[in-house]
């Protein structure tokens, strides 16, 4: 078998077989396929799409391409969540501990940022001294004993998927429906957790664009999931307006502090109740609507907020940060943007947003990058609000002011402006199960 004729194959619109998606899959693992086969074929399905069939394939050889955890020496039913990537998506800051305050465990292993959107990883690794990287003695136990830890991908872990995942990002393939399937639920189901609640994003600054489209991403991932015996859900929510105020890591970390002290964006605050009640409920503690209640709770009676010092505690973290928000690292140099005319925002390019937030340093141009912790967005008005001329739409921070002038320019040509206030949009557009 020759990678060459697999790609040949997939570029001519072909239905790539079992085998040879394994013989892929374990070339991508060993090492044995360059970067640059792995690329085009990604092309080639980025183009020619894959069917159900493939898709499952796909996944469940991304599945088994390393070692799988097995969660049986963990107490109780085990849950999880999963976003497909948006603009100030800090909701496993939020939803993870409302969930194991409640008696759920949370095991969590969670990705770094991929093209305009932020990685939860990322967000944790603001937090100073925080481990992102756990043996597996060590997760399991933590998860055993405070019922929350959140770590990144281990190379041991569905390793494929951390090949494809790192290339993706960097040639243009990241909004392909079977590669994010598959990288998402090949990574969940390598894990052993019994209940799993999909985020699914739609709109400008999700990689699915239109409400038809996610919906379809979502059904594919919850047949998958339940293929392989999980409980399933996934939410479809909107990403047409960044979520909450706050676009970068340290930023988005002390936002999510907020929100567990109840004192968080209405929008943020909502779709993270959402979540967490329909993983509280898959999970046996009710029904959703007495989840709900359950987990307004654990945010005003402050045990979900002990449960996220806790997680950083037990992670090396410096708690207090969490403790006092204010006093992550500053960015050296800020700069406000001014509204250039009255009315409202009428809408905004949120993937525009995003990498906005990234040419300021908060995210990733390549695999290689680093990242500044401290850069980002904090926006002072949101599509809805109205406007005048010259007062602030948002505060940017980077360590360079040289990098100010093309992250303006890209906020201000992504934010539309009118006189006419727009209709709301719902902030979630339905449930698939």
């Amino acid at each position: 078998m020759r990678m060459y004729d697999i790609i040949k194959k997939k570029r001519d619109g072909g239905e790539l077989s079992k085998e040879e998606i394994a013989f892929f899959i374990r070339g991508v693992t060993d090492g044995s396929i360059p970067d640059y086969q792995i690329a085009a074929l990604l092309m080639a399905i980025y183009y020619r799409g894959m069917n159900v069939r493939e898709t499952c394939d796909l996944t469940y050889a991304v599945r088994d391409s390393g070692e799988r955890l097995d969660f049986s020496a963990v107490k109780g039913i085990r849950a999880d969540k999963h976003s497909t990537g948006g603009v100030g998506d800090k909701t496993s800051l939020v939803v993870a501990p409302i969930v194991a305050s409640l008696g759920v465990k949370v095991a969590k292993m969670s990705g770094r940022g991929l093209g305009h959107t932020g990685g939860t990883v990322d967000k944790l690794e603001a937090i100073t001294g925080f481990r992102t990287t756990l043996s597996e003695e060590e997760f399991l136990a933590q998860v055993n004993e405070t019922g929350l830890a959140i770590v990144g991908q281990s190379k041991e872990f569905a390793p494929a998927d951390k090949k494809l995942y790192a290339l993706r990002d960097v040639t243009a393939t990241v909004d392909s429906m079977p590669l994010i399937a598959s990288s998402i639920m090949g990574k969940k189901l390598a894990a052993d957790d019994n209940v799993i609640v999909l985020d699914v994003k739609t709109g400008s600054g999700s990689f699915m664009k239109s409400a038809e489209r996610s919906r379809e991403l979502a059904r594919l991932m919850v047949d998958i999931g339940k293929r392989a015996g999980k409980k399933m859900v996934a939410l479809i929510t909107n990403m047409d307006i960044p979520l909450g105020y706050a676009i970068g890591n340290s930023l988005e970390v002390a936002e999510a502090v907020e929100t567990l002290r109840g004192r968080g964006p209405a929008d943020l605050t909502e779709v993270c109740l959402a979540l967490a009640s329909r993983m509280l409920s898959l999970s046996g503690k009710g029904s959703a609507e007495e989840c709900r209640l359950l987990a307004e709770r654990a945010i005003s009676d402050g045990s979900a907020l002990e449960k996220l010092k806790q997680c950083v505690r037990a992670q090396g973290g410096d708690v207090s940060l969490i403790e006092d928000p204010s006093a992550f690292p500053k960015a050296k140099c800020s700069r406000t943007v001014l509204c250039p005319a009255d009315g409202y925002i009428q809408r905004v390019d949120t993937e525009a947003y995003g990498v906005s937030s990234l040419l300021l340093g908060a995210g990733r141009n390549t695999a290689e990058d680093g990242i500044d912790y401290s850069a980002g967005i904090l926006l002072r008005k949101k599509t809805g609000d109205a406007v005048k001329e010259g007062e602030p739409l948002a505060v940017l921070y980077a360590a360079d002011e040289t990098l100010f002038r093309a992250a303006e320019e890209k906020l201000l040509s992504a934010t539309v402006i009118g006189r006419e206030k727009p209709e709301k949009a719902p902030l979630i557009y339905g449930a698939v199960e």
